[in-house]
């Protein structure tokens, strides 16, 4: 014990470092974890506050997460968000790694801030001002592609009702919204990446292809793997914004743009399923930590040391 106090006296700076995010990560991580028991009741407002509507409302076990997985849409909404967070993850890595590449290679370095800048910019813009600009080129009557295609002697497209365009602008839409925000991280670790490597690279005659071939891409290789592992963790939450904003919120384009995080908004708001909603929380939580862990357990497998834990 007197160690312990001895090491806490010692470290008191650190730790008063980092006391603030340790107190913000248990009032909002931590705490709030006591609302789960919400996903296993029939919640009822009480008028007594919320923690008298947890105790007084009814337990129904697992209802709420049959009737998650009863509905018809159940098996869309589980695919569609499934394969836009792989589509995402693994397309927004490849742009990512490939955009801070270029930055780092041009010469002018000012054009390169510039550069940045503009593909930084995007990711502080909210979904609701990049969906009016997404509008401003798919609206039916005077959007700037239906102008381009009545130009060129083809019909206008009524974009907010054909599904099978969405995809597409969906997963553009997404990776150009986070890239500069991706590849910030990678332009840092390209940073600290030793110099020697790439002038006894040169000595030798290599291109600046075989250069980021055998030095930066492997030199990457780590930072790659432990962002991916952990961005397997939210594979099944979804952007809302650009399921839901973007799209309009549109009916007939459900099929292919509805996913977790907007069928259970709908939920909420149609029909004060609090307890569903709470379950669908919890359900995606739990699949996210097992694909966290088995994530890594595969990369301890192959690569120990590129492992997160």
């Amino acid at each position: 014990m007197p160690g312990i106090v001895k090491s806490l006296v010692r470290n008191r700076a650190f730790l008063l470092l980092v006391l603030p995010g340790a107190i913000w990560f248990i009032i909002f991580a931590y705490l709030p974890m006591f609302g789960t028991i919400v996903a296993f009741k029939d919640f009822r407002i009480h008028p007594d506050g919320f923690f008298a509507s947890v105790f007084n409302s009814e337990w129904v076990g697992l209802k709420n997460f049959e009737f998650l997985f009863s509905t018809n849409d159940a098996f869309i909404i589980t695919r569609n968000t499934i394969l836009y967070n792989l589509a995402l993850i693994f397309l927004g890595l490849v742009c990512a790694v490939g955009f801070a590449i270029v930055m780092n290679e041009l010469l002018n370095k000012r054009l390169t801030k510039v550069y940045q800048t503009a593909m930084f910019m995007p990711y502080f813009l909210s979904w609701v001002i990049i969906s009016y600009f997404v509008l401003i080129f798919l609206n039916m009557e005077k959007g700037v592609f239906n102008q381009l295609l009545v130009y060129f002697g083809a019909d206008p497209v009524n974009w907010y009702s054909e599904p099978k365009y969405w995809p597409y602008i969906l997963i553009f839409m997404g990776i150009w919204k986070n890239i500069g925000y991706g590849s910030v991280v990678y332009l840092a670790a390209i940073a600290g990446i030793d110099r020697s490597y790439y002038e006894a690279a040169m000595i030798d005659g290599a291109s600046k292809w075989k250069q980021i071939k055998y030095i930066t891409l492997p030199q990457l290789k780590p930072l790659m793997i432990i962002l991916t592992v952990l961005a397997l963790g939210g594979i099944f939450r979804s952007d809302f914004g650009l399921f839901f904003q973007v799209t309009k919120n549109s009916g007939a384009l459900y099929p292919v743009t509805d996913v977790i995080d907007t069928f259970v908004y709908r939920g909420l708001t149609v029909m004060g399923d609090t307890g569903m909603s709470t379950a669908t929380g919890l359900y995606q939580s739990v699949v996210g930590l097992i694909l966290v862990l088995t994530a890594n357990y595969a990369v301890r497998k192959i690569e120990k040391e590129y492992a997160v834990f």
